[in-house]
């Protein structure tokens, strides 16, 4: 039976909460442990020991040349773990840590498993902006390694029960902090070039990034996700549920048409919309993400929808598509890899 250790997100005293001091005692032994952060739930181990990260890996069945985010608890542990801190990086970190921002740097030899960074020289790592997820950082002094607390390319986990629903029977316990905020992962940030380029578009923009370092590229593998990945999210199918997805480039009379032609053919369609437009669509399934007018909602929606859709056992999923500007990048690229990269263009 998975540990579930259920703690109030106001932490300001860790000694208070044996919960926290019980689960960063695991991961000092090489276990695995989920906690929440204020993007998704993630799944912690020791970012040092092959054992431990290991168990990552096996408990969410993912590829090995997939790397992981490091997790730190406060700004002084970076210089213990990468071999400089571009200027760039310093304004970034100056800006948005803690928050949803990874930063990719060259990394110090001897430090980490080659297994969190899948044999690369560069490392990613962030601070996460939740109290639980720091606390229990800091007790166990240790750099945590933490993918989204899933199995592998399945919705992230934005609740407790998320992740217990994926690996109730593959890890230790859960830290359940409640709901997640943001929804989406962090953005992910290459600073070991001259420019700064989002290798991951996520909870901060490449907009608010450009307001602190000015130019700032963006990886063009993103569409595709090919090539090896240097961060995490950058190849493979991530966030599917269990029906096929399909983006509709189109009116919404054409995904209606689409459900029309499906459930012609004797299938359960099922639609992803928003607020303004879930009355506009006659299928089996209509599913709002959030608001359209506000698209936070809807980056803080999409997963728990995804998942949703398992629920109701449709047959094929057809999803209305964003525009690509603010956070819309991030949600677009969920998306598109929830798809598969199949857009029906109409």
């Amino acid at each position: 039976m998975i540990k579930r250790w259920i703690v109030e997100n106001d932490v300001d005293n860790k000694e208070s909460y044996p919960q926290i001091v019980d689960a960063a005692r695991i991961l000092r032994e090489n276990e695995v442990v989920a906690f929440p952060t204020e993007t998704v739930y993630g799944l912690g181990a020791n970012a040092k020991s092959d054992v431990a990260v290991d168990k990552i890996f096996k408990a969410k069945g993912r590829p090995s040349d997939n790397p992981l985010i490091v997790h730190i608890s406060n700004k002084t542990q970076l210089k213990e773990l990468v071999e400089e801190i571009p200027a760039a990086a310093e304004k970034l970190i100056s800006a948005y840590w803690p928050g949803p921002l990874t930063l990719i740097f060259h990394k110090k030899d001897g430090v980490f498993s080659e297994k969190v960074t899948a044999g690369l020289d560069t490392v990613a790592i962030r601070m996460p902006d939740h109290p639980v997820a720091l606390a229990i950082i800091e007790e166990s002094g240790l750099p945590i390694a933490a993918p989204s607390a899933n199995r592998s390319g399945k919705p992230s986990p934005t609740t407790a029960q998320h992740v217990i629903d994926d690996l109730e029977d593959r890890i230790i316990g859960v830290v359940d902090g409640g709901e997640t905020g943001v929804g989406v992962e962090s953005t992910v940030v290459d600073c070991t070039g001259s420019v700064p380029v989002i290798l991951r578009p996520g909870g901060v923009t490449k907009e608010q990034l450009q307001e602190v370092v000015g130019e700032v590229g963006v990886d063009p593998s993103l569409k595709e996700g090919k090539g090896a990945p240097k961060s995490p999210g950058m190849k493979y199918t991530h966030y599917a549920p269990d029906a096929p997805v399909y983006l509709v480039d189109g009116t919404r009379g054409d995904v209606q048409k689409l459900v029309d032609e499906k459930k012609s053919e004797g299938l359960k369609a099922g639609v992803l919309t928003t607020d303004e437009f879930v009355d506009d669509y006659r299928a089996d399934v209509v599913l709002s993400v959030g608001r359209r007018d506000d698209l936070n909602t809807v980056a803080h929606g999409l997963y728990d929808t995804l998942r949703a859709f398992n629920d109701r056992d449709v047959d094929i999923i057809f999803a209305e598509m964003f525009p690509e500007e603010g956070v819309g990048l991030a949600i677009m690229n969920r998306l598109h890899k929830a798809a598969g990269y199949r857009v029906i263009k109409s």
